[in-house]
């Protein structure tokens, strides 16, 4: 059996510019890795109306229970201007014991620990009583319609059961070993638009301004406190994204003004009641305004919680042993995939340090690479003993 090194794996992985949508040949280039390994591989290409086709990949080693599975995405942000980097953000190097690239901690480079660590206990292992699994998209980053969202369906079609699985996102606010994600807040964006009458700015009362009635929808929504949280997640929020009138003159009040926003939710809430909640806010302001009013809501995944038990406290013990840092429990951040494998399997989250995700010059260290391999492959001795 073959040991894959984690940061060899790292460099070739980050070297596929997949930016989504583009798959760029990541899923292909993991299903032939894999298959070295000993996986029967699947790869899932799903398109959607009005969307562009996704690579994902399914991939087991085994036939018998449990499935331990281990749940990903090679899809990455775009660069930015490639000027502000100190390397090709596709072409890795490693600086000051860290390696450069995009994709390097979100989540590329997890991806490749997690192989590793398989790799290494399959040598010791190959007769292992159960299964080893990876459920890996190309479509996490963008709207999530063709990725992990229709494997899940396509696995409950299939009738395939996972009984645990990683999502290897990058958890870790400064050190590693900090944080486990047990659960997320929900999401839900939506778009508000007043329509008025346009008219003359001379001749207000021949008009009806449809920017003073949005800016009253717009305040009391922000001053309306959707909760205080509790002791499993942070307070909900809503956060407007942007404005706009799009009217180009001085001298005319517009007919149309819109506003975009994003809601982030506990438990406390479902996109249905929050969705009720504000549309009738903007209903009543827009009456009293005498405005009509257009509201669409995309429910982007509602919250959720795993409740701990063995298998979380088990990786929080080897996680705390091999960092030496007591990680917390957390439903913090934003949405992951793991909000629809949580609808088929319990969950838990663990990757890298997240605090250069999404900017010039992605990093992570590599003894973070060594330590998070190590987690994974102790993880995969302690569940299958």
């Amino acid at each position: 059996m073959t040991i894959i090194n984690e940061l060899k794996l790292s460099k070739e992985l980050i070297r596929f510019p997949s930016i989504t949508p583009k798959d760029a040949g990541a899923i292909n280039f993991l299903s032939k890795k894999l298959k070295k390994l000993g996986f029967s591989c699947k790869i899932l290409e799903f398109k959607d109306k009005g969307s562009k086709p996704i690579k994902n990949l399914y991939a087991r080693i085994g036939k018998k229970r449990p499935n331990l599975c281990y749940a990903g995405h090679t899809d990455v942000v775009p660069p930015g201007n490639i000027a502000d980097w100190t390397v090709n953000p596709f072409k890795p190097a490693v600086k000051k014991n860290h390696l450069i690239g995009r994709g390097a901690n979100d989540m590329k480079s997890s991806i490749a620990c997690f192989i590793s660590a398989v790799s290494k206990y399959l040598q010791k292992n190959s007769n292992f009583k159960g299964s080893i699994s990876f459920l890996i998209t190309g479509d996490e980053e963008g709207f999530a319609i063709n990725g992990t969202k229709k494997v899940v369906e396509y696995l409950k079609k299939k009738k395939e059961k996972i009984d645990f699985c990683i999502v290897g996102e990058p958890t870790n606010p400064r050190k590693l070993g900090e944080m486990i994600k047990i659960g997320r807040r929900g999401s839900l964006s939506g778009k508000i638009e007043i329509i008025g009458i346009q008219g003359h700015i001379a001749y207000p009362h021949l008009s009806k301004n449809p920017i003073n009635t949005l800016v009253n929808v717009c305040k009391k929504l922000k001053e309306t406190q959707l909760d205080k949280g509790n002791k499993n997640f942070q307070p909900s929020n809503l956060e407007f994204t942007s404005i706009n009138v799009d009217n180009k003159a001085h001298n005319v009040i517009p007919a149309r003004a819109r506003a975009k926003f994003n809601v982030r939710y506990n438990n406390l809430h479902s996109s249905s009641s929050l969705k009720k909640k504000i549309s009738n806010i903007v209903k009543k302001i827009s009456k009293k305004n005498k405005c009509n009013y257009k509201i669409d809501f995309m429910a982007n995944g509602e919250s959720f919680m795993t409740k701990p038990e063995k298998t979380i406290f088990m990786a929080k013990k080897i996680i705390k042993q091999i960092t030496k840092i007591n990680p917390k429990f957390s439903t913090t951040g934003g949405t992951s995939d793991a909000r629809f494998i949580r609808k088929i399997s319990p969950c838990l989250e663990f990757g890298l340090v997240n605090k250069t995700m999404h900017r010039v010059d992605e990093c992570v260290s590599l003894s973070d690479l060594r330590k998070l391999t190590k987690i994974y492959n102790s993880i995969l001795v302690e569940y299958f003993k």
